[in-house]
């Protein structure tokens, strides 16, 4: 037997009948009368068992999707070759790039979550800052990893020693979801439970520089259960797209709540595994949960004498790009230090989706996930670019901050 998780809506009796509707999508959430005040309420349960069994659960009512669990790693960021800004040096390139560092907005009042390798509470980075804590990969919590520091520090970050890390410093409350263990490695069980954590405590931006082992899951197969490598390929890649399936559901959940409290931005790093310095054409889409729908695919670029460039490891097909080379942010066990990777680009765009947050509350809008979505992708840049860079490398460009005209 094998071990599968089942998304279930616990409202679903409460509904049954009714359209199921995402609103300004063409419906009234979830359709009229009574099903209209009803938000979604999922619930994630775990469960060993056949093949034959979770497919028969997919004609129970209320399931809205079965998949089998697979193995999550972080997306393994690399050394900056080149040292990032000095003590006192100010803000950082990439804080500098996505026009924080001249933004009258900081973040206050807007709650994130950083679902990763967890965090260095102690460092001097986070001071101040209310940080709730959940473990779901039984390592304990704190960061000995480092990668989830230095994702935080990004979106959140004080200054350290005259350096500006975080591109909205502001930000008073986060949640802390350790979903990848002490090696960098998880499963997707812990990472669902994550985000139904996260939205339940109504969270604004949720950042996931993760992604699902599909080689690694195949690889597992092979070694541990004596699979036929054509067989465990198979097997995990339909538990890749049974969870890329998952993830689309529960960003329609996501989306549907958002007519009742506002919603959450879900932003994920799109993948390292390009390689255009070995050839150009050497480039990989964006993997999961990068790919899911709702979800804001982030590629990393780089500067150079003030142009910008798309990393060579970044993957194809982001929504939006930001800064992911030389980037420097707080390290475990303090002090600074500078990693490439679009784990790296991730956190900017999560920092400016909790700027936007800020800014909308006062400017007459609809206060929305969705307003949030429509105001980052209008306003990212393309100027600054090499001259052809392709579409599917940068997305709709480089993420911008708001601006003071909507102080």
């Amino acid at each position: 037997m094998d071990r599968y998780i089942i998304l279930r809506d616990e409202n679903t009796a409460l509904r049954r009948g009714q359209p199921f509707g995402v609103p300004g999508a063409g419906a009234e959430p979830f359709s009229r009368g009574m099903a209209s005040t009803i938000p979604p309420d999922p619930v994630f349960e775990t469960a060993e068992m056949h093949s034959a069994e979770a497919r028969s659960l997919e004609h129970d009512p209320g399931v809205l999707h079965v998949a089998r669990a697979m193995p999550t790693r972080l997306v393994a960021p690399v050394a900056s070759a080149t040292p990032g800004p000095g003590v006192g040096d100010g803000p950082t390139w990439g804080v500098v790039r996505t026009g924080a560092a001249d933004s009258p907005f900081d973040g206050v009042g807007v709650k994130v979550a950083v679902l990763d390798t967890g965090i260095d509470a102690a460092h001097p980075a986070f001071r101040g800052v209310q940080l709730e804590q959940r473990d779901f990969s039984g390592d304990g919590d704190g960061d000995p990893n480092g990668h989830g520091t230095h994702c935080a520090g990004t979106i959140f970050g004080r200054d350290v020693e005259g350096t500006r890390i975080g591109v909205a410093p502001g930000v008073g409350t986060a949640l802390i979801g350790k979903v990848l263990g002490d090696d960098g490695s998880g499963s997707s069980e812990m990472l669902f439970d994550a985000l139904k954590w996260a939205s339940s405590n109504r969270v604004r931006v949720v950042s996931m520089s993760l992604g699902f082992d599909f080689p690694g899951f195949a690889e597992r197969l092979v070694a541990e259960e004596g699979m036929p490598v054509i067989l465990a390929t198979s097997i995990a890649l339909e538990a890749y797209r049974m969870n890329l399936r998952m993830f689309d559901r529960i960003m329609d959940l996501f989306r549907a709540q958002a007519a009742f409290d506002g919603g959450v931005v879900v932003v994920a790093a799109s993948g390292n595994e390009s390689a255009r310095e070995t050839n150009p054409d050497f480039e990989v889409s964006a993997s999961v949960p990068a790919a899911a729908e709702g979800v804001i695919s982030v590629g990393a670029v780089s500067e150079a004498s003030g142009v910008l460039s798309v990393a060579p490891f970044s993957n194809t097909n982001p929504v939006l790009s930001a800064p992911g080379v030389n980037v420097v942010s707080a390290a475990t066990g303090g002090g600074l230090v500078a990693l490439n990777g679009t784990s790296m680009a991730c956190p900017h765009v999560a920092g400016v989706a909790a700027l936007w947050w800020q800014a909308l509350a006062g400017a007459g809008v609809p206060l929305t996930s969705r307003a949030v979505e429509a105001r980052m992708l209008a306003s990212a840049t393309r100027d600054g670019f090499v001259d052809g860079t392709d579409i599917a490398d940068r997305g709709q460009g480089l993420v911008q901050a708001p601006s003071a005209a909507l102080a």
